[in-house]
Parts: C-alpha cells; sequence; structure tokens
C-alpha cells in the first residue's frame, strides 16, 4: 500500500498546438486598416453622390441670408405705411361726411314735404278764390302773396294747366274725352304740386282733343 505523501501528483497535460493555430497571425479574422479606410471613404462618396443626385443641398454649402436693411430703408418703409393708413382713414371719413349730409338733407326733405302737404287744401281755396276774382284787392290778395313767396322760398311748384300735355305719371284723369292720340289737359279740377324734383300732389283732370282746346281758347278770347 502506497503512502498518500509519496505519491507523485501527476501533472496537467499541455494543450496540443495544431499546425493551423500555430501557424495563424495575430489579428487574423480581422480587416486589415487599409481595407476599413477604403471602406469608409467609398461609403462617403456613394452618400455623396446620392445627396447631388436627389437634389439635397451639401452638409458644407451654409443657406443664403437676406441683408439686413438699413435704418433708412425701415424709415421709408414705416412712412409708406403710415401713409396709406392715412389716405385710408381720409377717405373712409370724407365717404361718412358726405353720407351724413346726403342722410341729413333726405330727412329735411321729407320733413318739407310733410309741412306743405297740410297746407295744400289752402292753396286750392286760393285758387278757387282766384278764379272767382276774390284776389284782385283787400286783405285775401297780401295774404295770397305772402304765402306764395313762401311756397317759392320752399322750392314749391305748381303744375297744371289747360293745353298741357297729359303726363299720367303726374295727371290724375277723372275723364277722357279725346278721340286721337295726341291728348291734352281740357279742364283741371284740381292743380298738382311738386318740391323739388318729388311730387307732392298729382293734379286731377279732365282729357279732352287738342282741336277742342283750340277752339275753346278761341272762343274765350
Amino acid at each position: 500500500m502506497m503512502d498518500p505523501e509519496n505519491r507523485e501528483h501527476p501533472t496537467p497535460e499541455e494543450p496540443e498546438v495544431t499546425e493551423s493555430a500555430a501557424d495563424a497571425t495575430p489579428g487574423e479574422g480581422t480587416l486589415p486598416e487599409a481595407d476599413i479606410a477604403d471602406t469608409a471613404a467609398d461609403a462617403a462618396a456613394a452618400s455623396q453622390t446620392h445627396a447631388q443626385e436627389s437634389g439635397a443641398p451639401e452638409a458644407s454649402e451654409a443657406p443664403e441670408t437676406a441683408p439686413e436693411p438699413s435704418a433708412e430703408e425701415k424709415l421709408t418703409a414705416l412712412l409708406a405705411e403710415r401713409t396709406d393708413d392715412l389716405q385710408r382713414i381720409s377717405a373712409e371719413y370724407a365717404n361718412y361726411r358726405k353720407r351724413v349730409a346726403q342722410e341729413r338733407q333726405a330727412t329735411i326733405d321729407q320733413a318739407t314735404s310733410n309741412a306743405v302737404q297740410k297746407f295744400l287744401p289752402v292753396f286750392d281755396d286760393l285758387d278757387l278764390a282766384e278764379q272767382h276774382g276774390d284776389l284782385a284787392e283787400g286783405p285775401l290778395k297780401a295774404f295770397a302773396g305772402k304765402l306764395t313767396g313762401i311756397l317759392t322760398d320752399l322750392k314749391v311748384t305748381a303744375f297744371g294747366e289747360k293745353g298741357d300735355e297729359f303726363n299720367p305719371e303726374i295727371h290724375e284723369a277723372v275723364q277722357d274725352l279725346s278721340s286721337g292720340d295726341e291728348k291734352r289737359l281740357g279742364v283741371v279740377l284740381r292743380k298738382g304740386y311738386m318740391i323739388g324734383d318729388r311730387l307732392l300732389r298729382t293734379a286731377m283732370v279732365i282729357i279732352d282733343d287738342v282741336e277742342d282746346i283750340e277752339d275753346a281758347k278761341t272762343d274765350e278770347e
């Protein structure tokens, strides 16, 4: 029986070195540095070519910036802007004044028309009095003269005289005695009145032929 202390320790077996491992050089299995540089250069060239074909700007090219306007150019632009604003405001104010003036005048004309229409029956009575000779003298003549002056100042005019051409827009015919195409006023039953270009009241008339009217005038003479 062997003594454990005197037993020889077995030596570990050394790994066998094969010819392939022995012949291998350091760095085998990886790309050489020269090949890596060539590959990177090729990739960069290919990327640049693709960017040029697609129209994309190169990274080295910086975008162009517009030059900063000078102080004089800024002041000129500001002055032009303020001038346009002033012209626009002036035009708006002129239109406003014109519109207000037209509305004020329309209100005055309407009020005057309403007031004059209240006196139309008085004018009719004065016309009848004149036809009967009551305005030849006396206080009534003075009154009629003053009232006629007021109507003239207000631009009120009477229309509707015997022999005038018939106009259906301003004449109201109660009877038509004419037989021809040309119609005239034979008898004026009530005068019409206008204030400026505005019609206050139509004239009430009887239509007759021109020949009959001329014959009537001759008989009166």
